[in-house]
């Protein structure tokens, strides 16, 4: 049996006898269970690059490229679209219209125009984008928060990976790695009048005093267990504890998820909607020690009426985009904080009778910033009706491997799956240097 399965045997058990939901009101299931001393010895073989932070900003149903960030002024109207473009800070460079703000930021970002692979479904689309590999029938890959979560851990008494507001999909998960390296969901939308992060705060009815004191019932459950199983993965479980304590225990942690701490003035600089306060609530948990923000916003699958699909969507988007950009860069963590803009492919170069536009993984767009990213260029670019990449095609597994790059991973490196299988972080990529400084 691998040390992995060993410590995830012992875990299941344990938790089945008495969990600290159990004993003090907090449910906070796969992912302090990282603390394992199966995972500690793995922490510290990636050391951090120029990015100790990633905002991974995720777009669901893939936004049209054409729409947003490589508008195609001169092509003729069927290929062009609905929308004009604008002029942005970088000379010479347009997006679509409705991104007024983030053109005045476009001389922070990366603008990836080639972004390319071979996926037209949604779901293997967003797996390649979530994970950076194709999809497998024999093997399901973890996602890069998860990555970033096995080899570094938590920082601050904060998970090292958290989803807002909660998993978007199953590929954003652990994967073939243990569930313990999956993210911390904050459940609700950080938008919602009454938001409260769940799991952060004890059971009604059940005080400090009395937190405390189950706490204790537990170290006697602890010394119960080492007794009978003299087993080092024991002390792997009671850090899983210590660090579900410490969180609900850490004013520090958990004013990081608090948005009222904010000046309501800078809330209403992102947006009080949902795209400004979970970009918010993203610089927080950032500035606070969170390692892998991911974060969705919208709808993107605009198969029909792509006009009044993209009206709804851009505006709260672009505020709130824009001014994350802006924000991280004013209080000097842009630097050390990759924020990345994705989707899981984008649009055909044809607007369909419907007025919207099909699926098309063959060109999209992406957008980087900060962490190592060189400020104010375009990488790449498609051809005339937005078709195929015209030159530097970008593949997920490159994007992916310049991503870890950042952050100090070698994705060369391998992972152990089931079966004691090495597998490496990302099959086949390059880092791609012209994309950093």
């Amino acid at each position: 049996m691998s040390n992995s399965a060993k410590c995830s045997d012992h875990l299941l058990s344990r938790r089945n006898l008495l969990t600290v939901g159990a004993i003090g009101g907090l449910t906070l299931s796969n992912f302090f269970r990282m603390q394992s001393a199966c995972a500690e010895q793995k922490f510290y073989e990636s050391k951090e690059g120029s990015a100790k932070s990633v905002i991974f900003i995720f777009l669901p149903g893939g936004m049209a490229h054409q729409e947003s960030f490589d508008p195609k002024p001169w092509a003729p109207l069927e290929y062009r679209g609905p929308f004009k473009s604008i002029e942005t800070n970088l000379g010479g460079v347009r997006f679509g219209e409705l991104f007024k703000k983030t053109a005045k930021v476009a001389d922070q970002l990366t603008i990836v125009r080639s972004m390319t692979h071979g996926e037209a479904a949604h779901e293997r689309g967003v797996h390649n984008m979530m994970t950076g590999y194709r999809p497998s029938p024999a093997l399901q890959f973890p996602s890069m928060g998860s990555v970033v979560s096995h080899e570094f851990g938590p920082r601050n008494n904060l998970p090292p990976y958290v989803l807002i507001p909660n998993e978007p999909n199953e590929f954003a998960g652990a994967g073939y790695l243990s569930s313990s390296f999956s993210g911390f969901s904050v459940g609700a939308d950080p938008a919602d009048k009454n938001f409260r992060v769940r799991d952060l705060q004890l059971f009604e009815g059940v005080t400090s005093e009395r937190f405390a004191k189950r706490r204790k019932m537990l170290e006697v459950v602890n010394d119960h267990f080492r007794q009978r199983e003299q087993s080092d993965s024991l002390d792997a479980v009671d850090t899983f504890y210590n660090r579900a304590y410490s969180l609900i225990s850490s004013q520090k942690a958990r004013e990081a998820f608090d948005l009222e701490k904010e000046d309501p003035k800078l809330r209403d600089k992102y947006g009080r909607n949902q795209a400004g306060a979970r970009m918010l609530l993203a610089r927080r948990l950032v500035e606070s020690g969170v390692r892998f923000v991911t974060l969705t916003y919208g709808g993107w699958d605009h198969h029909d009426k792509i006009q009044d699909g993209m009206n709804k969507m851009v505006p709260s988007f672009d505020q709130a985009y824009a001014t994350l950009i802006e924000d991280l860069k004013e209080r000097g963590l842009l630097d050390e904080t990759l924020v990345c803009v994705t989707s899981e492919f984008g649009r055909s170069p044809k607007v369909n009778a419907n007025a919207g536009r099909d699926h098309w993984p063959k060109v999209f767009s992406s957008l980087l910033a900060g962490g190592g990213i060189k400020a104010g260029q375009v990488y790449g670019s498609s051809d005339a009706t937005a078709s195929e990449p015209a030159d530097n095609p970008l593949t997920v597994q490159d994007w992916a491997t310049t991503i870890y790059s950042c952050l100090g991973i070698n994705a060369d490196k391998e992972l152990m799956a089931p079966g004691a299988r090495p597998v490496e972080i990302v099959d086949g990529g390059r880092v791609c240097k012209e994309l950093l400084v």
